[in-house]
Formats: C-alpha cells, structure tokens, sequence
C-alpha cells in the first residue's frame, strides 16, 4: 500500500532533479545546456509527481469507495435482519390478535349459552335459562320413554328448582300424568291440585282438572270425580277438557 504523501513525493522529486544533472552532466555541458537539462528534468519529475498523485488519489478515492460499499452491504444486511425481526413481530401479533378474537368469539358464545332466550309456551312467550331448559327437555326425554317414576323424580326437582320458570306448569302437569301412570293416584290428584291453585291462568289448568276426575275415578270416588267435572265445566267451559268433562259427566249419571 502507497504511504508516501504529496510533499514527501515533491521533495524527492526536487532531490532528484538537483542531483541528476550534476552526477549524468558534470564537466560534458556549459551553463545554458545544464539549466536547460535541469528545467526538462523538473518538467519529467513534476510530470511524475502528478501521475504519482492522481494514482494515489485514485487509490484513496477507491477505498473510499470499497468502504462506502462495505458499509452499505452492512447495512443492507442489518435492513435484512431488522425486516426478518419485524415479520416475525408482525406473525406474532397477527396470531396473537387471532388468539384473542377466538378467545372472546369464544366467551361471548359461552356467555350467549347462558343467557336467557324467548321460547313460546303453550303459546306465551317467556323467558328460559338454558339450564332449566335443559333440565325440562330431559324429564321429558324420560316421561316420553316410559321411564316415569324417575321422570316423576326428576319433574318434582324441576317444579322445586324452577317455581318461576315459564316451564313450571307444564312440569308440574306432567308431574302428575307420571303419577297418574304409575297408578299413584293421591299424588296424582295433589300435583295436578298445585296446576290449578298456583297456575291457574295455564293451558294446562283444564286439563289438570280432568286428569284429577280421572283420578278420583280409578279411586272409585265417584262423587269427587264428578265435583272435579262440574268445577272443570264451570271455570273453563270453552276449553276441550270442559267437552270432555260434559260427556263423561253423561256417562256417570
């Protein structure tokens, strides 16, 4: 690598001029053709010098460039690493914002299971927690499948449980169907008794009636199987329970 400088060169150069013509021409040239010979000399150095600079500059000036180059391909490559960090940031948060979307898409749809929603009723609409729901659907599951002493059971929890549910009356009606077809019929009579003293305003009040009549028959208690048709005429004379109560009130007498 070239350390000279521009002023050491120009010495040197000046050294050389002064010593040449005195050791190549000493004694062979007079005065003019020696100050002519020293000036081409100076003219040959200086035409040296400024070769020697330019290919010093250039040099340098190449160099510089390498390091300019150097330096840009490194900071390319930390670019690079600095963009491949900022992907995967941009993953992570894209995964990590999915995460947390499902998570509460998730919640809400646990929470909306909760909540509870309108169903019609005998034609009412009311409000029912999916609990006691599915509490009811699986008493009914059971009385359906002629499992009735523990769909009895389990339609006595839910009338226990629920004394406010939408689904109440029905519960406590069929509470006393299952009864009724377990040839229970005391507690037959008594469940349906609790339809029409509590859930008076049901559609299944009429019915609850009838079902008592029907009770005290299989009893043998005929006077109390008719008192319960007579009230069932009276109370709900425009329900189909109180047409099914006039014929069998005819078959009595």
């Amino acid at each position: 690598m070239i350390t000279l400088s521009k002023s050491r060169i120009a010495a040197a150069c000046l050294a050389l001029a002064a010593w040449v013509p005195l050791q190549s021409h000493a004694g062979l040239l007079d005065d003019d053709e020696a100050r002519k010979a020293i000036l081409e000399l100076r003219a040959k150095v200086d035409t040296i010098a400024r070769e020697l600079n330019a290919r010093i500059d250039t040099k340098s000036d190449r160099s510089s460039a390498l390091d300019m180059v150097n330096q840009q391909e490194q900071t390319l490559s930390e670019i690079a690493k600095l963009r491949g960090q900022l992907e995967v940031l941009t993953n992570e948060l894209a995964n990590a914002q999915k995460r947390q979307k499902d998570f509460y898409t998730d919640l809400d749809e646990r929470l909306r299971k909760l909540e509870p929603r309108q169903v019609t009723i005998d034609g009412r609409e009311a409000a029912v927690d999916p609990n006691e729901q599915r509490t009811y659907d699986a008493a009914m599951v059971m009385f359906k499948g002629g499992d009735y002493k523990s769909a009895a059971s389990a339609l006595g929890e839910f009338v226990r449980r629920f004394p406010a549910s939408g689904y109440a009356a029905n519960a406590q009606y069929w509470l006393g169907n299952a009864y009724y077809a377990l040839r229970d019929y005391k507690n037959a009579i008594s469940a349906q008794e609790t339809v029409v003293s509590q859930y008076r305003d049901s559609a299944k009040a009429a019915d609850a009636m009838l079902n008592i009549a029907s009770s005290y028959t299989e009893l043998k208690d005929t006077k109390n199987a008719k008192k319960a048709l007579k009230d069932l005429v009276a109370k709900y004379p425009d329900s189909s329970a109180a047409q099914a109560a006039k014929d069998r009130l005819a078959v009595l007498k």
